[in-house]
């Protein structure tokens, strides 16, 4: 049996929409669990998929692709009238909506980077680089873990 989706197809199988979305069957039946995706059951009670839910998983998968977490993908895909396929449109919305949070990911990733080969700051007590900036863990008086990644911008102690 193939698992090639014909473009006249209306309808694909658990292992079509698989193969043609480039996911896992078992990725398929979490999304669906999760209420991102539907289908519906035949008589011998298999999974049939709609063609157009070929595009919302390339929408899941691309909001995955960025970080978003799936609760918030959920909230985004409720958001569409009676459930419809998303347009080009609605990821443009969604996706400015999501821009904030991807530019604040991005900055604490920029200085995660630009402070890699240095002491961070992050509290982990390590007798030959922190010592220099947290000296005597002042940072631990704030609190576990790391410190100035969990709070960033603030300064190190001297």
């Amino acid at each position: 049996m193939s698992t090639q989706l014909s473009w006249r197809a209306s309808e694909a199988t658990v292992g079509e929409l698989a193969a043609r979305a480039g996911v896992a069957t078992s990725a398929l039946r979490f999304y669906e669990r999760e209420g991102l995706i539907s289908s519906r059951r035949t008589s011998g009670n298999q999974r049939r998929y709609g063609r157009e839910m070929l595009r919302r998983v390339a929408f899941i998968r691309a909001a995955q692709s960025l970080g978003i977490p799936l609760a918030a993908i959920r909230e985004a895909l409720a958001l569409l009238p009676e459930g419809r396929t998303p347009t080009p449109d609605d990821w443009a919305r969604v996706s400015e909506c999501w821009r904030e949070d991807l530019n604040e990911r991005i900055r604490l990733l920029e200085q995660l980077r630009d402070n890699l080969t240095d002491c961070i700051g992050c509290g982990c007590l390590s007798l030959t680089k922190c010592g220099l900036v947290n000296r005597n863990d002042q940072l631990g008086s704030e609190g576990p873990g790391a410190r100035q990644l969990a709070h960033p911008g603030c300064p190190a102690p001297e």
